[in-house]
């Protein structure tokens, strides 16, 4: 490892622990001086004034002040935000959004401020500092991330949107630049499949000791580049080119041609690393990472969830470099900080933003959120973030499990997306889009439907279809291409991982006439829902014995 780079990184990871231990150690205390000085950092916004910030002394009276919101009920805030308007959500003006699916085939964006990007920035630094002092040789060689564009368009006032990754990769300091073995440029490929081809290039060329990209499905997808491109690999490793071939491009604008010139620029013939990769291939019969990366000191990637299923696959490429989760991570927060390897579990970011928690049972007439302080061990709970960004009390749909304490402060792990909503590798997908999906593929295929119900596949990676028609003479072959055309359109993480081909396509389950029926008799004579209240599960985390049973033979 770079001996200045262990330096600072010793330094500003000492520091950042030591500033967990002290917040870990008090959550009440600590959580209630951020909401304070959020609160009143911001009092005199838009959004701070119609909620009577300056009232508010408490975490209950925030409560009572300012309603529970998801996306949606934040939009109109955030819409004022994308024409110009300034001091709506927080005193500081965002430097940019980032961009992630909705619940609607509208995107969201999420404001970012340079506050918020330093809280990142720090969770950052305490999780390099950890698995550095567990794993000592991080960054005896070169580290490989992908990330996505910072810059996708603009607002019509001219402020970015784009990607945090990207944009945290990019102004990472220059001792961690230096070890990146796939340069920021990559990013801005625009054909995914000449991206991860040229990713695979690079990285298996250098001698890599840290891997890290959120979604394992990102890294098996690279891993498969090593097995299907192989000899293009060590050809153009050999030859110092990149390997792609441009004219082929999707896009084959002359921006685009630029960024491929930009990434070739930077490599240099290598026979001697050509030559051990072609030893790897004739002996493997692939370029597995696990044999060219001897020093490869730690993987870093979700655990959590369905992203679990994919990360036990990662030994087959990677060999039995350990694990360890990256923390409950999306566009609107980071939640969790990992310490540990082989768990999804991480202390909660008790200074990076202000969380409540909703038990998992809980009814309509539950009380007040529970507190970080007031957590039990093996509790689920669903959680409501505030953050230096502007978000204020939103619903992320996430459910999560505490396992443990650091000193007093919970550690949790991401279970799955709450309620109406489903995700296989960050996709998000909402009961919403999908009863739109195949609406659209109904009308279009002329095809009456009873209902159809959308069935994750955690181990193939794709979703099951299920259909039941009310006779008919539509094409029901179809059906699944044309909803998964329809879907792809309504929500975009979907069509990006779809494209990326991470996930498959939908499959198509034909359903015996009156199984809807059947299952909804089912779950009211069991006292699982009401019958003046049902609502179909259009969407469902896995197959219930009696639907498999009613599969058309």
């Amino acid at each position: 490892m770079n001996r200045s780079l262990g330096i600072a990184l010793a330094l500003r990871g000492a520091w950042a622990q030591s500033s967990f231990a002290r917040a870990a150690r008090d959550p009440r205390s600590t959580q209630a001086a951020f909401l304070r000085a959020h609160l009143a950092r911001n009092r005199d916004t838009a959004f701070g004034r119609e909620h009577c910030f300056e009232r508010i002394r408490d975490a209950r009276e925030f409560a009572r002040r300012v309603p529970v919101r998801d996306y949606e009920g934040h939009r109109p805030w955030i819409d004022r935000l994308l024409s110009g308007e300034r001091g709506v959500l927080t005193r500081a003006d965002p430097l940019m959004f980032a961009t992630t699916s909705g619940t609607t085939a509208e995107p969201k964006y999420v404001p970012v401020t340079r506050r918020w990007l330093r809280e990142l920035a720090g969770l950052m630094r305490l999780w390099l500092y950890r698995a550095h002092r567990d794993h000592p040789g991080l960054f005896a060689g070169t580290s490989v991330s992908l990330v996505s564009p910072v810059v996708e368009s603009r607002t019509p006032a001219g402020i970015p949107i784009g990607s945090v990754s990207g944009l945290t990769y990019r102004r990472a300091p220059w001792l961690v630049r230096r070890t990146y073995a796939v340069p920021y440029s990559v990013a801005e490929i625009a054909d995914h499949d000449h991206r991860y081809l040229a990713a695979a290039r690079l990285m298996l060329a250098a001698d890599v000791s840290l891997l890290a990209a959120p979604n394992p499905s990102t890294l098996l997808r690279l891993a498969r580049e090593g097995r299907t491109n192989a000899e293009t690999i060590v050809r153009a490793v050999h030859d110092g080119r990149l390997g792609v071939r441009v004219e082929a491009a999707r896009d084959p604008s002359e921006r685009q041609r630029a960024v491929y010139a930009a990434v070739e620029r930077r490599l240099r013939p290598d026979p001697a690393r050509a030559r051990a990769m072609g030893r790897v291939l004739e002996r493997e019969g692939a370029l597995l990472p696990s044999a060219l990366w001897p020093n490869l000191a730690l993987i870093g990637c979700w655990l959590g969830g369905s992203a679990g299923v994919q990360a036990r696959r990662l030994s087959a490429s990677y060999g039995d470099a350990p694990l360890r989760d990256l923390g409950l991570r999306a566009t609107e927060g980071t939640l969790t900080v990992p310490f540990e390897d082989g768990t999804a579990a991480g202390a909660l970011a008790l200074r990076t933003g202000f969380w409540e928690f909703v038990p998992e049972d809980a009814g309509e007439e539950a009380g007040p959120p529970l507190l970080a302080h007031e957590l039990e061990d093996g509790g689920r709970y669903s959680v409501l973030l505030t953050t230096s960004g502007g978000l204020y009390r939103y619903d992320i749909h996430d459910l999560v499990e505490v396992r443990g304490f650091h000193a007093r402060c919970p550690s949790l792990a991401f279970l799955r997306k709450g309620r109406d909503m489903v995700s296989l590798t960050g996709e998000k997908l909402h009961s919403r889009q999908v009863a739109e999906a195949a609406e659209r593929a109904a009308e279009e295929l002329a095809l009456p439907l009873v209902e159809v119900q959308l069935v994750a596949d955690e181990e193939e990676m794709h979703y099951d279809l299920l259909v039941e028609r009310d006779g008919g003479s539509g094409d029901l072959g179809r059906f699944a291409g044309v909803f998964d055309a329809a879907l792809r359109t309504l929500n975009p993480e979907y069509d990006h991982k779809r494209a990326s081909d991470r996930l498959g396509a939908p499959r198509l389950v034909r359903m015996r006439a009156g199984w809807s029926a059947r299952r909804r008799l089912r779950d009211v004579t069991h006292g699982m829902k009401r019958d003046a209240q049902y609502k179909w599960p259009i969407l469902a985390a896995e197959w219930d014995a009696e639907s498999r049973n009613d599969v058309e033979p």
